[in-house]
């Protein structure tokens, strides 16, 4: 095992934050002087079936975890995932079927040994331990905490204050997730930014039922391919890790510059002294933000789909887009497609301009183009289709219809 100090300074690697610093340290320290793995922790509601790289950033920094010697513990919320985690949403979710979720979870559990060690790994249901609770149990469990305690949740807050329903449900789910450290033991749990509600549970709980309270390694949220919000499937602004190295390649390579280095930290596999020079001789300008995208983007998809699906990735990206005298960085937008939808429209739900009058305006001007052909019809409509709309001398987006 490597130092205490080392390991901090790796796991500390790309959080937000580390409850507690001091606790975690020692942590560290009593594991290498007992030479015992600390349990690593992180939960996967199986909601939706596919995993983006906004979901790795939690495994990569499980992976951190298990190539330092601890034990890891994939926890799959097949048992919450029925609830639906209601972290950030504005209504209640649809609940899913147990069908549903385990399906889900098969998926999860492929995808996720594309980043962890599948013979280091324990994965885990909480349906296994839920499924055997009492009625006088689940009463109990909601009793350790008050409406109150609740309420102090941002997203719950919102909806009480809006005169929003909240099912008594959604106030056990905090409980539930908290209560899966207590059944793992948890020395440490990894989670979001928006989780630590939940995550400081798991920490209250634990104390009451007299274990010692889980550190907690935060971490950021990634930003999806606008940049500014987190990647959503829903938002189509992700990079999902099973799409063909393509479309990966030419999906990292459309990131700006800003956002590269925040990938490169949270997703990438090269070391904090790497990464420091790379920060170093991007900001002196030995090396250009352009061979640090491609080396970036030839790593990640190199990671799910092998070495000469990344080489064959970059050769076709450059053959396309710099035959074409397209820039390196483009933004790719994924749209809900209706029957056909109308041009300004799309410019407008896509970014590309800010309103539907100034996509019209630029189109009577000649200065919007599809896949290299000219528009000048604002009545112009698109069937469903992958387009790549160029407006003015420099606004590019690529278009993914789904």
């Amino acid at each position: 095992m490597l130092s205490p100090e080392r390991q901090f300074e790796i796991i500390k690697r790309g959080t937000v934050e580390i409850i507690l610093e001091k606790e975690l340290l020692h942590k560290l320290e009593k594991s290498v002087k007992e030479k015992r793995p600390l349990k690593i922790k992180a939960g996967f509601d199986p909601t939706a079936p596919d995993i983006h790289l906004g979901h790795t950033v939690l495994l990569e920094k499980m992976r951190q975890f298990q190539e330092l010697g601890h034990e890891i513990i994939f926890l799959i919320g097949d048992f919450t995932g029925m609830i639906g985690d209601p972290t950030g949403r504005s209504e209640t979710r649809k609940p899913l079927t147990k069908e549903e979720v385990l399906k889900n979870a098969e998926t999860y559990k492929e995808q996720v040994f594309k980043i962890l060690d599948p013979q280091k790994t324990k994965i885990v249901f909480n349906s296994e331990w839920f499924e055997k609770m009492s009625a006088m149990e689940v009463v109990r469990l909601g009793a350790m905490k008050t409406v109150a305690r609740m309420l102090e949740r941002e997203d719950f807050k919102n909806r009480f204050q809006n005169k929003q329903e909240i099912t008594i449900l959604e106030f056990y789910y905090p409980l539930f997730q908290a209560y899966d450290s207590v059944h793992l033991k948890a020395d440490i749990e990894i989670g979001g930014t928006d989780q630590k509600f939940n995550l400081l549970m798991g920490r209250e709980l634990q104390e009451h039922y007299g274990q010692k309270p889980q550190s907690l390694v935060i971490m950021p949220l990634l930003e999806g391919l606008d940049g500014i919000k987190k990647m959503s499937k829903s938002l189509g602004n992700y990079i999902g890790i099973s799409e063909p190295p393509n479309d990966m390649y030419g999906k990292l390579m459309s990131i700006s510059d800003e956002l590269m280095i925040k990938y490169y930290e949270l997703l990438s596999h090269i070391s904090i002294e790497e990464f420091n020079a790379l920060k170093n001789d991007l900001k002196s300008g030995i090396v250009h933000p352009k061979k640090a995208k491609e080396n970036l983007a030839t790593e990640i998809v190199e990671r799910y789909w092998g070495k000469d699906a990344a080489l064959h990735a970059k050769e076709e990206f450059n053959r396309i887009f710099k035959e074409k005298g397209i820039p390196d960085e483009i933004s790719t937008f994924e749209l809900t497609w209706e029957e056909e939808m109308w041009l300004p429209k799309i410019m407008k739900l896509s970014g590309i301009t800010p309103s539907t009058g100034e996509a019209i305006r630029l189109i009577k001007q000649g200065a919007v183009s599809i896949d290299n052909q000219k528009v000048t019809d604002p009545q112009k409509t698109l069937k469903k289709g992958d387009y790549l709309i160029k407006a003015g001398k420099r606004k590019f987006a690529k278009i993914i219809a789904k």
